[in-house]
């Protein structure tokens, strides 16, 4: 399978982000192969510490999501027939979830930490 490489847009933040993005989508391509082809939890783990490693390397949830769909849109189209395309649509949302989990946590402690407090412990 060919997976397109496409280049991403000039954005403020400089070379560090691109290049950053740019291993992004190096590693995460092999592991959603993987992940497509062996459905383990192995393979959910390393998504879920990719996805942690992003957000460290100040690359956005947009754009992981972004490189995410266009990875599984590759694959998709090799699917043979619909009932091949649901089962690889079902396994990619499940790792994208554990991808991004990092953000979300991320986000919620944020939010919790600018909640008024009530003054109950």
């Amino acid at each position: 399978m060919v997976v397109r490489m496409t280049r991403r847009r000039a954005r403020s933040g400089g070379d560090r982000v691109s290049d950053s993005l740019v291993r992004f989508r190096l590693d995460y391509t092999p592991l959603m192969l993987r992940y497509l082809s062996q459905r383990d939890e192995t393979s959910l783990g390393l998504a879920y510490e990719l996805g942690r490693d992003a957000m460290q390397d100040s690359i956005g949830l947009l754009d992981v999501v972004r490189v995410h769909h266009e990875i599984f849109l590759d694959v998709l189209a090799t699917a043979r027939d619909t009932d091949e395309a649901e089962g690889i649509a079902r396994a990619a949302s499940a790792l994208l979830m554990d991808l991004i989990a990092s953000f979300e946590m991320s986000h919620r402690a944020f939010t919790e930490s600018r909640s008024p407090r009530d003054g109950t412990d």
